[in-house]
């Protein structure tokens, strides 16, 4: 029997259950590399001790935002996420407009963690082989397997994120554990909980870096078309995501604070030259070089699976827009074989490709230029995008009354005399 390769416009259905799916999420947030990389930044430049609090802030942000989002999730099953939502909302121009705005954070997203990977990766190569390579080839070396995966199926990305996810998970609770009952560096205290150390420095910047590192917890909703019960599914991986990763971030965080010690950390991170080493330092010194080790190759490849999904995002938005014929028609294909947006993954990657070749030759900084810089953009654009989120969720419910949805599920919308629902 032939099998035909002409392109189809279908995801792989039924390839993802609730488990893979909330494993996408929590490697899109990148425990490892949020914790070490992103965070570090952030409390540098925010509010030092009192990050664990505003991580609880944002948490609670997200809670509230997801009631409306998930609820629309059983009603809208699409690939195209905010777009998709936005869409049904707010019409085809606004909702095309989010489309373009969804799309051009997952791409900054993607390419600011190809600075990061690529800083990470040239430091490890020379710690354990002696090998002096430039940050940029590191990072489209990269790019060439998460290439090569996001053309597959589904499914095969899916199982390796498994197993990253896990390993990481354990190792960053066993340094937890091991700052903790060790008492830390001034005994184990409270300090980043209370006001003083919340409202210290510049919250507004460690707000931000907070939201950068949830980023992802809302692409439950672009694998509806591939989940096995979409209806069930999505929401509860998103919940569960939102919930796992707020908690572990918390802890984890207000453990490596007490490590450093509240009143010092914020003066250790400065004195560094690159902060992303602080977590390397901690490994050493409560449980040893063992684990400093392995915390150095879990590092590398936590950056490598948000890699992945984040390139697993932005080729379905790309998919999805070029679909419903806002972008070229070509992007709204899938491959015969493994039904994976495969034009989309190799425009992300020719994107990505030039964005990182551009820095390294203006001789940037991969880490705390590419990636801090592209990452804060990114976490401005998820909050404006969840903002045009939820209104579009509100006047999608005015609009239908006979789904039933509640006011606390969907809030009747306020500005329905100036057409934002359009039919």
């Amino acid at each position: 029997m032939n099998v035909t390769s002409s392109p189809t416009t279908e995801l792989r259905r039924g390839a993802l259950g609730v488990g893979f799916i909330i494993f996408f999420v929590v490697s899109a947030a990148s425990p490892f590399s949020v914790l070490a990389g992103g965070f570090p930044i952030g409390i540098m430049l925010g509010n030092g001790a009192g990050t664990p609090s505003l991580i609880l802030i944002v948490l609670a942000i997200l809670l509230v935002f997801s009631v409306g989002y998930t609820t629309m999730a059983r009603h809208v099953t699409d690939a195209g996420g905010f777009y998709a939502f936005s869409t049904r909302g707010l019409g085809p121009i606004l909702g095309g407009a989010v489309g373009g705005l969804a799309l051009f954070a997952y791409n900054i997203l993607q390419i600011g963690l190809y600075g990061m990977f690529g800083g990470v990766a040239a430091g490890t190569l020379e710690a354990f082989f002696g090998l002096s390579l430039p940050w940029w080839l590191c990072s489209l070396l990269a790019m060439a397997s998460i290439s090569a995966f996001g053309y597959r199926k589904i499914d095969l990305s899916a199982k390796v994120l498994c197993f990253i996810v896990m390993a990481e998970y354990c190792v960053i609770l066993i340094l937890d554990i091991a700052i903790l009952s060790s008492g830390g560096a001034h005994g184990v205290d409270f300090a980043s909980f209370q006001a003083k150390s919340v409202l210290s420095g510049s919250p507004a910047i460690g707000l931000l870096f907070c939201f950068a590192a949830f980023i992802g917890f809302e692409a439950t909703t672009i694998y509806g078309e591939e989940a096995k019960n979409p209806r069930r599914d999505i929401p509860l991986a998103t919940y569960a995501s939102i919930l796992l990763i707020g908690f572990f971030y918390t802890f984890s965080i207000w453990a490596m604070i007490v490590g450093v010690g509240s009143d010092r950390v914020v003066e250790t991170l400065i004195q560094l030259k690159d902060p992303t080493v602080l977590i390397y330092g901690l490994a050493d010194h409560y449980v040893g070089s063992g684990l400093t080790q392995i915390a150095r190759v879990l590092f590398l490849v936590s950056i490598y699976a948000g890699l992945l999904a984040f390139h697993n995002s932005a080729a379905r938005y790309f998919y999805a827009i070029g679909r419903d014929g806002l972008l070229p028609a070509a992007l709204g294909r899938t491959h015969p074989r493994h039904q994976s947006p495969y034009v989309g993954s190799l425009v992300q990657t020719l994107i990505a490709g030039a964005a990182v070749l551009i820095f390294a030759a203006f001789g940037s900084d991969p880490i705390l230029e590419l990636f801090a810089w592209f990452s804060s953009l990114a976490a401005l654009s998820l909050i404006l995008l969840m903002a045009l989120t939820s209104l579009a969720v509100a006047c999608y419910f005015r609009r239908h009354p006979e789904l039933g949805v509640g006011v606390w599920r969907g809030r009747p919308c306020r500005f329905s005399h100036v057409r934002c629902c359009w039919a």
